[in-house]
C-alpha cells in the first residue's frame, strides 16, 4: 500500500490524499489549494497522478479547499463513486456548482481589466458544466455504515463537529492477507460550538492522516470568542459604520448569525439590518433543515420548526441577485454585511471589501484562518495598501480578527485526537498544516511518547 500527499502538504488547503491498495486507487478529498493568484490555477488545474486511473473518492466534507477540485478530476478523465455523508453530498453539490459560477463570473471580471490593459483573457479553471457532471457521480452515506469504495477496502464515516455533515474516514484494509486500519481525520471540529456535535475521537488504528492546523495554537472559550465579535460589532456601530465579514457560507455565515441574533435580541448591541450576500446560503439553510440528522435534539426542533436563530431572523436578509447585492453599497446606514468567500478571494465579498475599505468608520472583520498569500491573509497582517481586482485601496478602516470563531481543533484537541490512537498506531502523518504548527505539535506528541509522527512533503509517497 501506498499513500502520496498531492494537497495540504506544508500547507493547508488543496486537500488531496491518494491510496494505492490492490491495484486499485483511492483519493481522499479532491480539494482547491488557495494561495497566490499566479500559482493557483496551475497548480489546481495539473495533477500530479493520473484521473483516469482514480478509481473511487472518498470525501470528508463539502468546504471548496476539500472539495472544490472535483470538477477538475471530472474534466480530466475521472468516472468513478465519488462517496461522502448525505449532507456532504448536498452542501457538496452546491458548493461546486457556486464556486464554478464564482470562477466564471471572476474570469469575465477580470478579462473586461485585461482587455483594457492589453492582455490576453484568460480561462475560468473550470465552469458549471464541469461540476454538473461531478453532481451525478455523489454517492450519499451514513455515519456508520460500512461500504467498499474499492475491492479490500471497508470504509466509514464517524463524526468530525466541523460542518455539516463533516466526517473523518475509517479505512479497513485488507491486502496480500494483511489487515491494516488507516483513519484520516478531515478537518476536526470543536466541542460546545453552536449547532454542531462534538468530534468523535478514533480509539485505534495502525495509521493516521491528520489536519494540524492549529498545532501551535490554544482557541479561546466560544463564549469569550462571541464576546469579542460583540465588541467589535459595538464600536462600529457606535461609528456610524459598516461591519464587513468575509465569511465561509456554510457553517461559519450560521454561527454568526446566531451570535448576532442572541446580541441584539440581548440588547447588547443595537438592531441594524443583517444581510447574508451570498445565494449559496440561501440554498444551504435549505440543507440544514434537511438534514436534522447533523444536529443534538434541541437543535433539531428548533430547525423543523424554522424557529432556528441560523434560519429564521427578524433583522436578517438573505440577497440573492446581483442587483440586491450592488445596492448595499450605495446605502449608507449602518449595517452588518456577511458575504462568502472565506479568504476573500472571489465573490461578492471582493466588491463589498473594495467599497468599504477606505472608510475609517467602517471594520472588516476576519473570523477564520486565512491561508498566505490570499487577500483575507493580507487583510489580517493589516497591510496599508490592499490590491483588489488590479486597482489598489488604502485601508483606512478597522481590521478586526476573531480568532476563537474557528471550526477547527485547538492544539489540545488535536493533541487529544492523536493520543487516542497511541496504544496501535504506526505512524501518524500530519496535514493540512503550516510548518510552524504541524512542528510544534509533533514536539508536543514527542513528550507525550508518541514518536512515530511524520510532516510528508508535497507530493511525498510513502510505502507502508
Amino acid at each position: 500500500m501506498r499513500i502520496s500527499f498531492h494537497g495540504a502538504a506544508h500547507t493547508v488547503t488543496g486537500s488531496q490524499h491518494l491510496i494505492e491498495v490492490n491495484g486499485s486507487r483511492l483519493l481522499l478529498d479532491c480539494g482547491l489549494y488557495q494561495g497566490k493568484r499566479a500559482d493557483t490555477y496551475e497548480r489546481n488545474l495539473n495533477f500530479k497522478h493520473d484521473p483516469r486511473k482514480v478509481d473511487a473518492v472518498v470525501l470528508s466534507h463539502a468546504h471548496i479547499d476539500h472539495a472544490g477540485n472535483l470538477p477538475n478530476l471530472v474534466k480530466q478523465g475521472f468516472e468513478g463513486p465519488i462517496y461522502a455523508t448525505r449532507a456532504t453530498v448536498d452542501l457538496a453539490s452546491l458548493m461546486i456548482l457556486d464556486s464554478a459560477h464564482i470562477q466564471e463570473s471572476d474570469a469575465e471580471f477580470v478579462n473586461k481589466k485585461r482587455t483594457q490593459r492589453g492582455e490576453e483573457p484568460i480561462e475560468p479553471l473550470y465552469t458549471e458544466a464541469d461540476a454538473e457532471k461531478v453532481v451525478t457521480l455523489f454517492n450519499g452515506i451514513d455515519n456508520g455504515v460500512a461500504f467498499q469504495p474499492i475491492a479490500g477496502v471497508t470504509a466509514k464515516f464517524f463524526e468530525a463537529g466541523h460542518i455539516l455533515g463533516a466526517a473523518g474516514i475509517l479505512l479497513d484494509i485488507e491486502e496480500n492477507g494483511k489487515k491494516t486500519r488507516l483513519i484520516f481525520s478531515g478537518d476536526i471540529g470543536r466541542n460546545n460550538i453552536p449547532l454542531l456535535p462534538d468530534p468523535v475521537f478514533p480509539e485505534s488504528a495502525d495509521y493516521m492522516i491528520m489536519e494540524s492546523t492549529y498545532g501551535d495554537k490554544l482557541h479561546n472559550d466560544p463564549e469569550l470568542a462571541f464576546t469579542e465579535f460583540r465588541d467589535v460589532v459595538k464600536r462600529t456601530l457606535q461609528r456610524g459604520g459598516k461591519l464587513i465579514v468575509p465569511a465561509f457560507a456554510v457553517g461559519r455565515t450560521q454561527e454568526l448569525v446566531y451570535d448576532l441574533n442572541r446580541m441584539m435580541s440581548n440588547g447588547d448591541v443595537k438592531s441594524v439590518p443583517v444581510f447574508v450576500d451570498s445565494p449559496l446560503a440561501v440554498k444551504a439553510t435549505q440543507v440544514f433543515k434537511n438534514h436534522p440528522e447533523c444536529f443534538d435534539e434541541e437543535t433539531r426542533k428548533f430547525v423543523m420548526e424554522s424557529r432556528h436563530p441560523a434560519l429564521d431572523f427578524k433583522n436578517l436578509t438573505y440577497i440573492q441577485s446581483v442587483e440586491e447585492s450592488k445596492a448595499l453599497n450605495e446605502r449608507t446606514d449602518s449595517m452588518i454585511i456577511i458575504s462568502a468567500s472565506g479568504m476573500a478571494e472571489t465573490g461578492r465579498i471582493l466588491h463589498h471589501i473594495k467599497n468599504n475599505i477606505e472608510n475609517p468608520n467602517n471594520t472588516i472583520c476576519i473570523v477564520s484562518w486565512q491561508a498566505p498569500d490570499t487577500l483575507g491573509r493580507r487583510l489580517a497582517d493589516r497591510e496599508p495598501q490592499i490590491r483588489i481586482f488590479g486597482d489598489v485601496y488604502e485601508r483606512k478602516c478597522e481590521i478586526a480578527t476573531i480568532g476563537g470563531l474557528s471550526g477547527h481543533a485547538g492544539q489540545d484537541l488535536l493533541v487529544k485526537y492523536a493520543m487516542g490512537v497511541k496504544d496501535s498506531v504506526k505512524q501518524i502523518f500530519l496535514v493540512h498544516g503550516e510548518e510552524k504548527q504541524a512542528m510544534t505539535l509533533k514536539g508536543l506528541l514527542k513528550d507525550r511518547k508518541l514518536d512515530q509522527v511524520h510532516y510528508p512533503d508535497l507530493h511525498e509517497s510513502v510505502d507502508l
